[in-house]
């Protein structure tokens, strides 16, 4: 089993960063792809970014404003810069065995944090 747990969300103004972080326990290896989600309310959660060695894929949506790195097995980031309102969200990390795929097959969660961009 995974453990995922998310940190770093927070209100920020338009324009402003912030950086994401997830810390992975459990049995976490360097193939399981980590990956970003978000969920705004009242819509569906989307795909932001997800990265496994070398294979980094990203929303177009976040492409040249978000950044993901991960600095071993078990810890990821996501380096938010120029952010937006529309970026406001619910923020979840996930992982799963296999490539870094953009849709949500992925097979373990976190509880997510809140990130809030005002105008």
């Amino acid at each position: 089993q995974v453990q995922l747990a998310e940190s770093g969300g927070g209100l920020v103004q338009a324009g402003g960063s912030l950086r994401l972080s997830c810390a992975a326990s459990g049995h976490i290896f360097s193939g399981h792809a980590l990956g970003w989600f978000r969920q705004a309310p009242g819509k569906e959660r989307e795909f932001v970014a997800a990265i496994r060695w070398s294979t980094i894929n990203y929303a177009d949506a976040v492409k040249g404003r978000f950044t993901i790195s991960r600095d071993n097995e078990n810890t990821v980031y996501l380096q938010m810069n120029s952010l937006k309102p529309e970026d406001t969200a619910v923020y979840y990390c996930a992982a799963r065995w296999g490539v870094p795929t953009n849709t949500s097959e992925y097979d373990h969660w976190g509880q997510g944090t809140q990130v809030t961009v005002s105008s």
